[in-house]
Parts: structure tokens; sequence; C-alpha cells
């Protein structure tokens, strides 16, 4: 058994963004990571790409990182930026070491591995918040012969069967997919749900140049109107890639994929979709649009000349799906051949052997500060502290608050010890 102050689980960006913090602290602590740094990156899709620029990828105490600023990193790249960056600051990382258990051991921590067991007196959960990929129940009720995939099966188009692909979800993975697929030459059908729709770039510059000039993604959880809707939120409708392209629904229905509304479910070898994906998609046409009006008031009062350097206000054209709307498909025709769940991920917990999760799973936090176990953290996750914190970038801030917390406990717990010794 091995007794340490703080245990960090995961040696993804936001744990190490955390170790950076708490060795600037002069605080002892060790990363455990189940394989090798950013190894959940890759095992991804090898075209796969980050939403955000690479300006925007910074960790704090890490040195600049070279290539193009304005484009976007594959996830070979990620995971390469993130192994150079456990090794510019020193992380104490430990891998291959699969946490199996966290509970209590009296008034601390302990840590079980099949290679060893920690003590402590702080955890921090750097494991992420897409280690599963939510597939919905009545997946079960698809027809034999058809493959199923999720987006971490995918590796390409070319692996896979013959026949037609339906692509379920259309937030930035389901898009960036059937975009691929139909590129490929594949008959796509995309079944899609609530979205969200933006430009790449919007008045010469990136869309994410605006959202973190503006301070959009700076806005605080506990600032906005409802925490637990922007935490599941979709995942904006972009695609990194070299030429700049904006990725919406209309730009895939000029590639031939024929959209669907969302797939309410499956019976009898049909799959059966909504009808309202027309309302869908105004409803998310609109949102846009209030957003790039945002911007451009923020614009105008910004700063003097400020608006002189940038292009014309914008407006997209209106997202036109198929009218009538298709309300169903049948499967066991043979029209379909693969289904890809791109309908989300949600976190492993697991290996939590304590009561900190709701009803649904979900850890009950507060900003990251696990609220039934104190000493216990989370970094990675969504809209955790700011919008920010569900990119790279946010990890920066997130860390350090939470670091800050988690020494003031840390001072609190070496008090009270000391009391009780007295």
């Amino acid at each position: 058994m091995q007794r340490i102050p703080i245990v960090v689980v995961g040696g993804g960006h936001a744990g190490l963004a955390m170790s950076h913090r708490l060795t600037q602290r002069s605080l002892e602590h060790v990363v455990l990571e189940r394989a090798q740094v950013a190894s959940s990156w890759s095992a991804r899709w090898p075209t796969l790409r980050l939403l955000t620029p690479n300006w925007q990828s910074r960790l704090p105490g890490a040195p600049v990182a070279g290539g193009d600023p304005h484009g976007f990193a594959s996830a070979a790249e990620v995971a390469q930026l993130i192994g150079h960056y456990a090794q510019a600051i020193a992380a104490p990382v430990v891998t291959g070491v699969d946490v199996t258990r966290l509970g209590r051991a009296g008034s601390e921590y302990r840590i079980d591995t099949p290679v060893g067991v920690w003590e402590c007196d702080a955890v921090v959960l750097a494991t992420g918040a897409s280690n599963i990929a939510a597939v919905p129940r009545f997946a079960a009720a698809v027809p034999p012969g058809i493959t199923q995939l999720t987006p971490l099966d995918y590796r390409g188009p070319d692996l896979l069967p013959e026949g037609g692909v339906l692509v379920v979800g259309a937030a930035a993975t389901g898009v960036q997919l059937a975009d691929e697929v139909a590129r490929a030459g594949r008959d796509v059908t995309l079944a899609v749900g609530e979205h969200v729709r933006l430009p790449r770039t919007y008045r010469g510059r990136d869309i994410f140049w605006w959202m973190d000039a503006s301070g959009v993604l700076d806005a605080r959880a506990d600032e906005l109107d409802d925490i637990v809707r922007a935490r599941h939120v979709p995942s904006p409708q972009l695609v990194g890639s070299d030429d700049h392209r904006t990725l919406d629904l209309n730009a895939l229905i000029g590639l031939g994929v024929r959209l669907v509304g969302r797939l309410m479910g499956i019976a009898d070898g049909a799959a059966q979709f909504s009808g309202a994906l027309a309302n869908v998609c105004r409803l998310a046409d609109l949102k846009m649009h209030r957003l790039l009006d945002t911007f451009d008031e923020w614009a105008t009062g910004a700063a003097p000349g400020l608006a002189d350097d940038l292009g014309p206000p914008e407006r997209l054209e209106p997202t036109r799906p198929t009218d009538p709307p298709i309300l169903s498909l049948r499967l066991d025709s043979g029209e379909i051949g693969s289904i890809i769940w791109a309908t989300g991920f949600r976190p492993d917990y697991s290996w939590l052997d304590l009561d900190v999760l709701d009803r649904k799973g979900a850890l009950v936090h507060d900003g990251g500060v696990v609220l039934r176990a104190p000493g216990v953290y989370a970094m990675g996750l969504p809209v955790m502290r700011r919008r920010r914190s569900t990119f790279i970038s946010g990890a920066a801030a997130d860390s350090d608050d939470l670091a800050c917390h988690l020494h003031r406990h840390l001072d609190r717990t070496i008090h009270r010890a000391g009391t009780r010794s007295g």
C-alpha cells in the first residue's frame, strides 16, 4: 500500500492540467493512467479533427505549440500534443494502472488497482466524459445482418459493409461521419434531432474567435439559466478542415445525404422517425441567428475600429429538409447495411464505490467539487465551471480554481488532524 496526499485518476489533458497546478503549489501527487497518456485520442477514427482551431488548445504551463495556429489538429496530433505536454511539465504519471475501485478508508480515500493500493486525502476524477458510447435500448430491435457501430468502433467508410448507411445523431460527430461516408460515395441517411447550427467562419473570423473574444466561452456555470440543460446541449455542427468549410445540414443535402427526423424507435423491421424535423431545423436556425446578432452587437461596441476590420454581417440560408418528411424506413429490405450510433457518450463511473451519483448515474458536483465526498474533485466535464470547460482550453482556468479549493481542503484536513492529536 502506498500513501500520498493526492491521486489524479486519468492522464488526459484535464488530469495533466491539474497535475501542473498541483506541482505549482508543491502538492505531492501521482497521476494514474490505465493505458498511455492521451490514449483515448489514439483510439479515435483516423480522420477525426478537433472542432477548435489549434490556437485555442492552450494548456497551463505548456510551450507554444508549433504548426498552423488556425489549423485543426487530428486525433493523432492531439495525442502527440498531450504526450509532449506531460513531458514538458514533468507530470508524475504512472501508466498501465487501471483503477478498479475508489472508496473510503476511514477519513481517507482508498484506490484499488491490479498493481497496488493507494491511500490519499484527495482525489481528482479526470477520466473524461466520453468513455462509453450512449446507444438507445431499441438498438436491440435492429434486424440481424445490419452492422451496428458507434464512433468508438468506426475506422473509415471503406471498412463499412455494403449497402446504405444510417447515421443516427446530428451533433458534431454525426455530421462529420455523414459527410465522410457520403464523400466516399455511399448512400447516407442522417437521423436529425435537436442540434446546434453554426457557421465555421463569420465575418472573416473563425466562429471560435467570436466565442472567445466576446466572452461567450467564459460565461460561468452559475450564471447560466439552466445549467442542467447547458451540460446536455449537443456539440455544434462543425468540422475542422483545411478549407474551413461550413458543415451544416444544407451542406450535407448538397452531398446527397437524405435527412430524416429523430429516430423514435424500431419495430417490426422498420425505423420510425419524428415528423418534426422542419420545426427542429427552424429552431436551430433561430438560435444561430440570435447568437450572430449577439456577436454583431458586441463587435459594434467592443473597441473603436474593430468592426472596420471585419466583414459585413451575414445570415445563412434556412435549413431546407425534405418536405414532406420521411417517417419510416424499412431496415429489413437490404437498403441499409450499417447503422452508426452517433447518439452521444457518457462517462464510466462503474469503479466509484462512493455515494456521489444521482439516480441517472451522473456525478453530483458543484463546478467540479463533488458534493457528497469532501476532497473529491472532477475535471474535464462539459460546462463544468464555464462554457469553456467543454473544450481543451477550459482546463487552464478550471484546474487553477479547483487546485486552490483542493489546497484549502488539505490545509483544513491537516489542521483537524493536528487538533485531534493535540
